[in-house]
Formats: structure tokens, C-alpha cells, sequence
């Protein structure tokens, strides 16, 4: 493990994995730098990846008050550690605010997103994005952690049944520690604001080759939204995975951003 310090501080836990040309992997809700390890791995032997625990998460530490340009400036001082410029790819809501440093202009060579989670315009997901916001924020206030933890996972598609059985599990206490970075999730989303609407103004404004993934097994609108995207980035392509769902094998994943990375 490696350590660097953001602008204002806060310390940031790197683990760097094999050698050759750097690649940032930025995880979405609920990861730590652990997330990204198998795909990592498998990389190694053409670059050496860097995979860092977001501010709040792991080893880490968090400064308040949270703000998404703190976020932008963490991955600055990653890219820093990395030798000044890098390729970065990012999972998730890790895609977007990969896509947000991306348009703050940070020296990012290549840009890989999976599945970044916009929203449709003019669709009920966005008033349903509002309100998890609120409650969200509401139950973090009150220190219920895993009442906050059990709401993100039924809004993303977990049954019930599912939420209550994990409570008990092993595992229940760990990520109950991330839940608190939900909320930078929940903001690097503009949930509050903007019910997690697909930003043209942003994809517009990000200059560099973007390669933007999705699943074949995937939602329909998920894939449909990786598309949009892909279209609106002014240097945009888009490829699917199939058989791939949201929870995509990085065996998969890996020769698709390989072959971005290197052509």
C-alpha cells in the first residue's frame, strides 16, 4: 500500500499491481481499492494499475465537509502518484465522477466507463433518484447506517427478502462502515438536484477517447443509457459485453479495455 495526500489533506490509500503504462480504476458505491484487485491482476502484465480507496473507505481518510471537487482532487493526487498522467477507468458511479474529472480537466489519456447509472429525461427514475437522496441523507443524519445501507440496496433492484438476510451476514458490518460514502455516491450522482439525469453539457465537455461498456444481460434502459452516453462524448465509442449484467467478470471486462487502451 501506498500513501498520497489530496489538496486538502486527506490521506489516500494506492495499491499499485504490475508494470508498463498507468491505469487508475475508480469504484463505484460500496468499493474499496480491494474492488478492483481481480481486474487488476489481470492487467498486470501490460500496465501497472492503481487501485485506491476513495475518500472515507478503507484505509483512506475523509475530511469534512464532503464535496464532489474533493473527490476530483483526490484522483488528481492518485494520477500525481501515478507519474503525472494516466488512463482511468471507472465503474459505476466511479464512471461518473471519472467523467466529471475528466471534463474538470485532469491529465486523463484515456477514459473506460462501465455502465455509468444516468438516468432517462422525462422518466420516473428521476423523482425516485430525488427522494433516495432525501432519505438517504435523513437516515445517515439520524446514525442509522444499516437502515441507509438496507434502502440503497432495495433501490437498486435488491429484493426485500434478500436485504433482510444479508443484515445477519458476516459481511453486514463491513460495508455498514461505507455507508456514509453512499451519500458522496448519491452527489457525484447530482441525485438532489438533478434525479441522476443524463448531463449532456458534461459528456459534451470531456475531450479525451472514451470507451464507454455495458452488459448484454443488463436492464434495457441501463444499456440503452451506456449508448447515450458513448454518443454524446465528443470522442466516444461504445461496446457491449455479452452475457454481462452490472456485476460484469472482470475476465470479460478486461481484454475489452486492454484493446481501448492500446489502440
Amino acid at each position: 500500500m501506498d500513501i498520497t495526500h489530496s489538496k486538502d489533506g486527506t490521506r489516500i490509500a494506492i495499491d499499485r499491481t504490475g508494470e508498463g503504462p498507468a491505469l487508475i480504476h475508480v469504484g463505484g458505491a460500496l468499493n474499496d481499492r480491494g474492488s478492483g484487485a481481480a481486474l487488476a491482476g489481470l492487467l498486470a502484465p501490460r500496465r501497472t494499475v492503481l487501485t485506491y480507496d476513495r475518500r472515507g473507505r478503507g484505509d483512506s481518510g475523509d475530511t469534512p465537509p464532503y464535496a464532489v471537487e474533493r473527490e476530483i482532487e483526490d484522483l488528481a493526487a492518485v494520477i500525481e502518484a501515478a507519474g503525472g498522467s494516466a488512463a482511468v477507468y471507472g465503474m459505476s458511479s466511479g464512471a461518473v465522477l471519472a467523467l466529471r474529472a475528466a471534463a474538470h480537466g485532469l491529465p486523463i489519456t484515456r477514459l473506460a466507463l462501465f455502465e455509468p447509472p444516468f438516468n432517462p429525461a422525462h422518466d420516473d427514475r428521476l423523482t425516485r433518484a430525488r427522494a433516495y437522496s432525501t432519505e438517504l441523507t435523513g437516515l445517515l443524519a439520524d446514525g442509522r447506517r444499516g437502515d441507509a445501507l438496507a434502502l440503497f440496496m432495495t433501490v437498486v433492484g435488491m429484493p426485500e427478502e434478500t436485504v433482510r438476510q444479508m443484515r445477519g451476514a458476516p459481511m453486514w458490518p463491513a460495508l455498514e462502515e461505507l455507508a456514509p460514502t453512499l451519500a458522496y455516491d448519491s452527489a457525484v450522482m447530482d441525485d438532489a438536484a438533478t434525479g441522476a439525469e443524463l448531463p449532456r453539457d458534461l459528456l459534451a465537455s470531456v475531450p479525451v477517447p472514451a470507451l464507454v461498456l455495458d452488459g448484454g444481460a443488463s436492464p434495457a434502459w441501463m444499456r440503452d443509457i451506456a449508448h447515450r452516453t458513448a454518443e454524446l462524448l465528443p470522442a466516444g465509442t461504445h461496446r457491449t459485453l455479452h452475457g454481462q449484467t452490472h456485476d460484469v467478470d472482470p475476465a470479460a471486462l478486461a481484454p475489452a479495455l486492454e484493446e481501448f487502451l492500446t489502440g
